[in-house]
């Protein structure tokens, strides 16, 4: 029988539809095929091809020049610019702002056909610095309130070009799911004076159903209300609300964990596209007690069709218990 799934942290309800229910192979898509030769903006020697690079990890060369092993662009067309003030005012009933914020691009490799899955550790793991140094740079900006991070892996999740990279957009505003999620925080550590994150850590940990795998820094977990199937946290066990603040350690375990991680996703489900999002407090605030920042990664299998969009509630064809169970098969670890 299906079931309804509260989320603990939001209150979204999902529903499981065991009706429905599907193995990996199951779900119709199409694998992320190798990368094509052509022309990329991203490969050595094309540098000119690309605005003027903020930060760079190099071997050799100089700016804008080969020998980069991670190179931070801005994005040649950028969603919101960073010059100008914001001008809030209001019409009528309605207000609105300048589109001011800033948009980058980093560039995780210098190779064309890698992915985060076969990568060094290393090699992940700056690419994780860079996201940190860039979030530490822009947040003495009072303009910006939050800075996303995320991937689009594939053209089934939004990927523009193959060249491996994430991007990273600085915000005016808090956006609503964030707030939403940070304010359930809240209202949980007021009640309990526990973060739910922790809670939801320890006993992921100790039941074991949902648990993928774990390290002595990090838990990866599927979810117990997933909006999509084989949705996939990774969870610091240490608690921290500001991925900015994590140390050269936890840096390195996490690289680890998500190349693991995308390993397994990879066999499993036969490289399908995936976005990943990192979740984090909002970089004005203070460290928060109640909020634990994350990675969620969401492999594209299914399609939100209008009962999404009218309802806000999720089918799941996919139990998480199924999914970690594949996850924890595949092995990689």
């Amino acid at each position: 029988m299906p079931e309804l799934r509260k989320d603990p942290i939001t209150g979204r309800w999902v529903i499981i539809s065991t009706d429905r229910a599907k193995r990996p192979n199951d779900f119709i898509r199409k694998s992320v095929p190798p990368p094509s030769h052509g022309v990329c903006p991203f490969d050595y020697g094309n540098e000119h091809k690309t605005p003027p690079e903020i930060l760079a990890y190099r071997s050799s060369g100089g700016r804008d020049q080969p020998g980069w092993r991670v190179r931070v662009v801005p994005n040649k067309f950028p969603v919101l610019g960073i010059e100008g003030e914001l001008s809030r005012e209001g019409e009528g009933m309605y207000d609105k702002m300048n589109g001011i914020g800033a948009h980058e691009v980093i560039i995780e490799t210098p190779d064309h056909a890698a992915t985060l899955a076969d990568m060094p550790e290393r090699q992940i793991e700056e690419v994780l610095w860079a996201f940190r140094e860039r979030v530490h740079d822009l947040k003495k900006d009072r303009r910006f309130r939050y800075i996303i991070l995320f991937k689009n892996h594939g053209e089934a999740a939004g990927a523009s070009l193959e060249h491996p990279h994430c991007q990273l957009i600085a915000l005016p505003v808090i956006p609503k799911r964030v707030k939403e999620e940070v304010d359930a925080g809240k209202a949980f550590y007021d009640l309990k004076e526990r973060c739910i994150f922790c809670d939801i850590i320890r006993q992921e940990s100790a039941a074991g159903v949902r648990l993928v795998m774990e390290t002595d820094r990090f838990t990866v977990l599927e979810p117990y209300a997933p909006r999509f199937p084989f949705e996939t946290w990774i969870l610091p066990k240490r608690h921290e609300s500001h991925f900015e603040d994590a140390d050269a350690p936890t840096l390195q375990d996490l690289a680890w964990m998500l190349r693991s991680t995308l390993r397994k996703l990879d066999k499993v489900l036969e490289r399908p596209a995936y976005n990943f999002i990192v979740h984090s407090a909002p970089v004005q605030e203070p460290p928060l007690p109640h909020y634990h920042w994350h990675l969620e990664i969401i492999p594209k299998l299914t399609k939100v069709a209008g009962f999404e969009w009218g309802t806000g509630f999720y089918i799941n064809p996919t139990p998480p218990e199924e999914s970690a169970r594949f996850l924890r098969e595949a092995g990689l670890g």
